[in-house]
Parts: C-alpha cells; sequence; structure tokens
C-alpha cells in the first residue's frame, strides 16, 4: 500500500513539474504571440493614420486595404495570444482548449485559402482584372481619393498604366487620354498628349510579376507563420493533457 502511494506522489510530482515547465514555455511563446499582435496593429494604425488617403483598388471591397487588413490581423492574434497567455499561467483547461480551438480554425482557413488559390488561378485573375476595371471608373471621383492616390502611386512606381492595356483609360474618359500618373515625364495634363509618352506596360501583369520574383520572401514568410501556428497548438494540447494528467494523478 506504501509503495502504490510512493508512485503515486511520484507520478504526482513528475506530472507537476513537466505541467509547470510547459507552462512557462506556452507563456513566453503566447507573450510574444500577443506582442507580435500588437505590432502588427500598430503598424496598421500607423498606416491609416500616415496613409489615410491610400485605399484598395477593388471596387467591390473597398475597405479591404493595406491599413484595415493589418489592423483586423493584429486584433485577432492579440486575443487569441491573451487568452493563451491566461489559460497559460491559470492552467485553465477551458482556456487552452478555447485557445486550439481558435487557432485551429484560422490554421485551417489559411490552408484552405492556399489551396483554393491555386485551384482557381485562373479564375481569380480573370474576376481581379475585371473588378479592377470596373474600379477604375470611380478614379478621380468624389468620395474616392484613396483608390485615385493608390491608382496614381502604383502607375508611378511600377512605370505601368491600366490594368490590362493604357486604352483601359479611354473607356473611363470616354477619350484618348490617360491619368498624368501614366506619362514617361510627369507634367500638367501630360495624359492628354500621345500615347507615345505614356508607360505602355499594364499594371496587373506588371505586379503580378514583381509578386513573382517575391516569391521566395512571401513562401519563407508563408512557412514561418505556419510553424508559429503550428507550435502553438502542440504548446496548447502538450499543456492541456499535463493538466488533465495532474488533476488525475493529484486529485
Amino acid at each position: 500500500m506504501a509503495d502504490k502511494r510512493t508512485a503515486e506522489l511520484k507520478r504526482c510530482s513528475m506530472a507537476h513539474n513537466c505541467l509547470q515547465c510547459i507552462k512557462y514555455l506556452m507563456f513566453v511563446f503566447n507573450l510574444l504571440f500577443w506582442l507580435g499582435g500588437c505590432g502588427i496593429l500598430g503598424v496598421g494604425i500607423w498606416l491609416a493614420v500616415t496613409q489615410g488617403n491610400f485605399a484598395t483598388l477593388s471596387s467591390s471591397f473597398p475597405s479591404l486595404s493595406a491599413a484595415n487588413l493589418l489592423i483586423v490581423t493584429g486584433t485577432f492574434v492579440m486575443i487569441i495570444g491573451f487568452v493563451g497567455c491566461i489559460g497559460a499561467i491559470k492552467e485553465n483547461k477551458c482556456l487552452l482548449l478555447s485557445f486550439f480551438i481558435m487557432l485551429l480554425i484560422i490554421f485551417l482557413l489559411e490552408l484552405t485559402v492556399v489551396i483554393l488559390f491555386f485551384v482557381y488561378s485562373d479564375k481569380i485573375d480573370k474576376y481581379a482584372q475585371r473588378d479592377l476595371k470596373k474600379g477604375l471608373h470611380l478614379y478621380g471621383t468624389d468620395g474616392n481619393i484613396g483608390l485615385t492616390n493608390a491608382w496614381s502611386i502604383i502607375q508611378t512606381d511600377f512605370r505601368c498604366c491600366g490594368v490590362s492595356n493604357y486604352t483601359d483609360w479611354f473607356e473611363v474618359y470616354n477619350a484618348t487620354r490617360v491619368p498624368d500618373s501614366c506619362c514617361l515625364e510627369f507634367s500638367e495634363n501630360c495624359g492628354l498628349h500621345s500615347p507615345g509618352t505614356w508607360w505602355k506596360a499594364p499594371c496587373y501583369e506588371t505586379v503580378k510579376i514583381w509578386l513573382q520574383e517575391n516569391l521566395l520572401a512571401v513562401g519563407i514568410f508563408g512557412l514561418c507563420t505556419a510553424m508559429v501556428q503550428i507550435l502553438g497548438l502542440t504548446f496548447a494540447m502538450t499543456m492541456y493533457c499535463q493538466v488533465v494528467k495532474a488533476d488525475t494523478y493529484c486529485a
């Protein structure tokens, strides 16, 4: 009977020590996760304040700007990190399980989006170009200064004009002209000059090529994000199991 009691105490001690180790590792991990969310939120707010006139190019999703995406992402990361921190430090099974489920749902959603993107890439290309062309008609109109500035910056920086061709602008103006940001050498009303003074490269393909050239950096970022999420899932489930074990052996 004494030997059995000693074995139970030993198992209880081992479970407790293991739990404490995982507890602090998970707390540190989620603290960094939460701080990362704070950073993302801060960058989003900074962009919204300093680059408030730079909005999405899409007419279907006018709120889908870089600043808004970062603000939403940062807020979600902070909430999840906070739940993980409290769950770890309090050794609360409910919070640990909630953290695991939230992180798993986000991971599966991201995986689904990536798979759908590669499967329907051609359809997405066609839809994106159609939507961007529709957005051109909002250029220079009241209440669309963000979209106007976004197109001006992209055409100037990427040395391109229009979505698939500079003639896209002809339908917008109902005339043979383009915005001044399409000009090889910027000057007032230079978009009224001959096509020989305009950029000829299509913006959609130019930006797409630029993204493909930087695909390695995007891939590394995506892989690191996935690894962090998998690590968080592992920590959460491991600690949840250790809490259950500790409750069983030390009850």
